[in-house]
């Protein structure tokens, strides 16, 4: 997306408080642990959730900082925690479920999930199908590389194997018009379904580099301990926002509600320090 895009959608999320338009990949299909209910609080149900009792999270479970297993087996991340604060005050109990990507609308349109969250990309393309939340983090599409690869811009990658995350919004914007003349000018380009086997592919030397949004690059580089760099030129600005089926405005006010208290009284930017996203937010900024 377009920074004069992106402006335009920021300009009218504040004017009309219209709610609009991670990416993400495949989710584990292992059995699921038990999802960590959130403390319950005396606060009345909020207007619009009528009698629900739950707050079904849908997310991928492979993919840090924003929801993943941890080493004990716990579902963890940015995003899930967010999603258990907003839970708690509604007075309801989160449920953290994890999906198929490829099946996030099927889950959404059968009631399996009551939203998506998890890095989920405000897109063009998916303006029109959800019913969206305001965004809450501009995490931007970079390109990773090995420190001393050579590759220095986007420029640089005119021959080299680039890898991508299917269903990606890195895949999106790379297949774009905008980058038109980069893709044509790569010498492949490598869908895997999840960013460890790009990473264990750029550490061995298979691919040149990944292109992936700016959080999980930050996080992977970390964690991983490796000499990997981040170009500095981006291949597209992204907003993330919590996707609810289309025409369920209701759950979607009463969440938006909670996450513009939370902008207010400090909690949101609470969260993200605890994850490394502060420098990433855009809701109450």
């Amino acid at each position: 997306m377009k920074k004069s895009v992106l402006t335009a959608l920021l300009t009218a999320f504040a004017l009309t408080s219209v709610f609009i338009t991670g990416c993400s990949g495949a989710a584990k299909n292992e059995p699921a642990p038990a999802a960590p209910a959130a403390d319950a609080t005396d606060a009345a149900p909020a207007e619009g959730i009528g009698d629900k009792t739950t707050f079904t999270v849908g997310f991928d479970a492979d993919f840090p900082p924003y929801g993943y297993v941890d080493d004990d087996g716990k579902y963890v991340g940015f995003d899930l925690d967010l999603a258990a604060e907003v839970a708690k005050r509604l007075d309801l109990e989160v449920v953290y479920q994890p999906i198929d990507w490829d099946a996030k609308d099927m889950e959404l349109e059968s009631g399996a999930i009551d939203c998506i969250w998890n890095g989920f990309t405000m897109s063009e393309e998916r303006m029109d199908a959800y019913t969206w939340s305001d965004p809450y983090v501009d995490n931007s599409q970079v390109v990773v590389v090995a420190k001393d690869s050579g590759i220095n811009s986007l420029a640089d990658l005119s021959g080299k194997v680039l890898c991508v995350q299917a269903d990606s919004s890195a895949l999106e914007a790379i297949e774009s018009e905008d980058h038109s003349e980069l893709r044509a000018s790569l010498g492949d380009l490598i869908q895997v379904p999840e960013y460890n086997t790009a990473f264990m592919n750029l550490e061995a030397g298979a691919v040149d580099a990944i292109a992936m949004d700016v959080g999980v690059a930050k996080y992977q580089i970390e964690s991983r301990g490796v000499d990997f760099v981040i170009l500095d030129e981006k291949l597209s600005p992204e907003l993330y926002g919590v996707g609810f089926k289309k025409g369920n405005t209701a759950l979607r006010d009463a969440v938006q509600e909670k996450l513009n208290e939370m902008a207010a009284d400090g909690t949101l930017l609470e969260i993200a320090k605890k994850w490394d996203q502060q420098d990433t937010l855009v809701l109450g900024n």
